[in-house]
């Protein structure tokens, strides 16, 4: 299903170091409507939604893992020549205690991830407008996380990551229209 290149989908470059700022970013990490929530929720979504939209749910899955990766990256850059006292300054010492700069699922809050976050109703319309709040939640976040910094580098990737979002919804939205319109149809036997 995957072929991997070792490249980012898009390049991150941090000005940089700045923990408070890629301790917010876990919230893209491991949180309710973060990267990887949206990667599972898709690729899971899939198996009960119709052959006409099922790419949508293919292709955007796959792109939320790239994304993913995106952040990870970001996070490490902010952090990687952090000390320990800025680590905790910024509330991450326990990360750090546990696994130093070792990455974990969870949220800007050090809530963990859950697969709690992954909604799936089995019809296809519910599904993806569920789809499309989700796209929704995660582009005001990336607003936010803008706003909060002013690393010009890190606003660049964070900005095309935001408008990932908007494409993502809209192509959601294509799709609830493909399954509307089918479910609309004179059927004549």
């Amino acid at each position: 299903m995957w072929v991997y290149e070792k490249k980012l989908q898009y390049p991150v470059r941090v000005s940089k170091c700045d923990v408070r700022m890629a301790k917010y970013l876990l919230e893209q990490y491991g949180g309710a409507d973060g990267e990887l929530s949206a990667a599972l929720r898709y690729l899971n979504q899939r198996y009960t939604i119709p052959d006409k939209v099922i790419g949508v749910l293919n292709d955007i899955g796959t792109e939320e893992f790239a994304h993913l990766e995106m952040i990870a990256t970001m996070v490490y850059k902010l952090t990687k020549d952090a000390s320990v006292h800025e680590l905790e300054a910024a509330g991450l010492g326990a990360n750090y205690a546990q696994r130093d700069h070792a990455m974990f699922y969870q949220n800007a809050e050090g809530v963990p991830w859950t697969s709690a976050y992954i909604q799936a109703k089995g019809d296809p319309i519910a599904d993806l407008y569920e789809d499309i709040a989700a796209e929704e939640k995660a582009r005001a976040t990336y607003q936010w996380l803008i706003d909060m910094t002013d690393d010009v580098d890190l606003q660049d990737s964070l900005k095309f990551l935001r408008e990932r979002e908007i494409v993502h919804s809209l192509r959601f939205k294509e799709s609830v229209q493909i399954l509307i319109d089918e479910r609309d149809k004179k059927r004549i036997f």
